[in-house]
């Protein structure tokens, strides 16, 4: 389909936590994120600039949202959920050890073709979360 207008990127990922407050300790705590809006269902949390990490409480989006600007439609994920953050090559040791601070296991690593490595561990939730440098995709 040549003639769909472009999409500009990916603006949201969501994952889903069963304690709000659990998953917030975990990612302002290991990640260092800082939450840009948060409510008792959703924390948003801004990443590269360009687009958000929401953590939604299990079970608070499986009912139309009514906003004052509109609604919101019922989502949900189910099981462990993946999402990958973008890091730096000089930047990942760093990680690695911060990671390891917070004594957060690594589960698995990965040395991709193009040169890029992925490094990959869970939320307090079992959300598979991946730390990948550039050259995983050609977009990265």
């Amino acid at each position: 389909m040549s003639d769909a207008p472009p999409l500009a990127g990916v603006l949201e990922t969501a994952l889903y936590a069963a304690d709000m407050a659990r998953a917030r300790g975990f990612y302002e705590g290991a990640l260092g994120l800082s939450p840009m809006f948060a409510d008792e269902r959703l924390t948003a949390y801004p990443v590269g600039g360009r687009s958000a990490l929401l953590v939604f409480l299990k079970g608070s989006t499986t009912e139309t949202v009514h906003l004052p600007g509109g609604t919101i439609p019922p989502h949900d994920g189910m099981g462990g959920v993946h999402a990958a953050l973008a890091v730096t090559a000089e930047a990942l040791p760093n990680w690695e050890a911060r990671l390891a601070a917070h004594g957060i296991t690594i589960e698995g690593r990965t040395r991709w073709p193009r040169g890029s490595t992925s490094i990959y561990f869970r939320d307090p939730d079992g959300n598979l979360l991946e730390l990948a440098t550039p050259g995983l995709w050609p977009v990265w």
